[in-house]
């Protein structure tokens, strides 16, 4: 019998495996508190900075930078002020961990409470989580039908 000589190398598939579901803890709670607005939960999981990305989108007043815990939770209360919640529906496609990093994919739509526009599209989540705290949260959606949705 021989002996896997990459078994105990840093950054290998037996190194990250341990990283990786630790990741996929966090993700998942994150995925709980986050349509339950739980921004309390939100802020414990968030890192006091965040490396935080989604398009900027001056016709959607919940789209906006946010960099830091509290910030970022307040993502999850905000679109309920501006939409209908009972129309809101998100689905999930797939949710992928490796060592540190998290892909999430799936579909959202909503409508929007001032104009009664509606959007939806699919959307691709990149979550890192270091130290038990997500440092990294890059959103990838229909911006376009969201903006869209907000005009009069």
């Amino acid at each position: 019998m021989t002996a896997d000589p990459t078994a105990d190398t840093p950054g290998t598939a037996t190194d990250r495996a341990p990283v990786a579901e630790a990741t996929r803890s966090v993700v998942r709670q994150f995925l709980a508190a986050r349509p339950a607005g739980d921004t309390g939960r939100l802020t414990g999981l968030f890192a006091d900075e965040v490396d935080r990305q989604l398009a900027e989108n001056p016709a959607v007043p919940w789209i906006r930078p946010r960099h830091t815990a509290a910030e970022c939770a307040a993502q999850a209360e905000e679109p309920a002020a501006h939409t209908v919640p009972e129309e809101a529906r998100a689905s999930l496609d797939a949710f992928l961990a490796d060592g540190t990093d998290a892909v999430v994919t799936g579909h959202v739509a909503g409508t929007v409470r001032a104009t009664g526009g509606t959007s939806e599209g699919p959307f691709a989540l990149r979550l890192t989580v270091e130290n038990g705290r997500i440092t990294r949260h890059h959103l990838y959606e229909n911006s376009l039908s969201i903006a869209e949705a907000c005009r009069p």
